[in-house]
């Protein structure tokens, strides 16, 4: 950690943004803010920000979905400041890959000590990442959310999309069924592995040559998926 960190805050109400990026430029800290998903997705992928302040009431979709399309590409640590104080609300965002929780009302320092604890944890650990994924012929643009065959958009529904990267995101590794239903559903949803069967059976249409002889999305039997670029 140091004075030229710098940090996102992704927060719709102005007097908090405002009253958060005061405080931390206050401690030589360097911020950036948005106040929707999409303007968040942009500036991730153009300032690379040593730390997101997310919170997950957003006009345009849900911080969590925000969390899950940003861990495909990225391992910034995530703090998240939040009004739902329900424990499944936490459960969710830190699952989905959030690195901290803090509940609205807060207090200053406290946002300043989590926010100097979630840098000094992940100082140096960091690797450049590239908001694309490539795979074959694939491109997959996680700021614009849009799939690429060649030069050929790919048309995917909104869970087709977010079952691909999911996948494509960690090549080579088992995902179990579990962890694929609660990455693209909510946890809500982990035990229906029927939902995970069918849009995989969707997905392999669209992006293999033999849907029937699989060569990116294979099956690990009685386990989950595991993806080959």
């Amino acid at each position: 950690m140091n004075d030229t960190s710098s940090i996102l805050i992704v927060e719709d109400e102005v007097q908090i943004r405002e009253a958060v990026a005061t405080a931390l430029e206050c401690e030589g800290f360097a911020t950036h803010q948005a106040a929707t998903v999409r303007h968040a997705a942009v500036l991730a992928a153009e300032k690379r920000p040593d730390l997101v302040v997310l919170d997950l009431g957003l006009p345009d979709g849900d911080g969590v979905d925000f969390i899950r399309d940003y861990r495909a590409w990225s391992a910034t640590p995530i703090l998240i400041l939040s009004a739902r104080s329900e424990e499944s609300s936490k459960v969710d965002a830190l699952d989905a890959g959030a690195d901290d929780y803090l509940t609205k009302p807060f207090g200053v320092a406290e946002l300043l000590a989590r926010t100097r604890a979630l840098l000094r944890r992940h100082a140096g650990s960091q690797l450049p990442q590239e908001p694309l994924l490539r795979f074959g012929d694939f491109t997959i643009d996680c700021v614009d959310r849009t799939v690429l065959r060649g030069d050929t958009p790919l048309r995917l529904t909104q869970i087709e999309y977010r079952l691909l990267v999911s996948l494509a995101a960690k090549p080579g590794r088992v995902l179990t069924h579990r962890h694929l239903l609660a990455q693209v559903w909510g946890n809500q949803a982990v035990e229906n592995h029927q939902y995970l069967r069918v849009y995989v059976g969707h997905l392999r249409q669209k992006i293999e040559d033999n849907p029937a002889q699989p060569r990116h999305i294979l099956t690990e039997i009685g386990v989950g998926y595991r993806f080959e670029p």
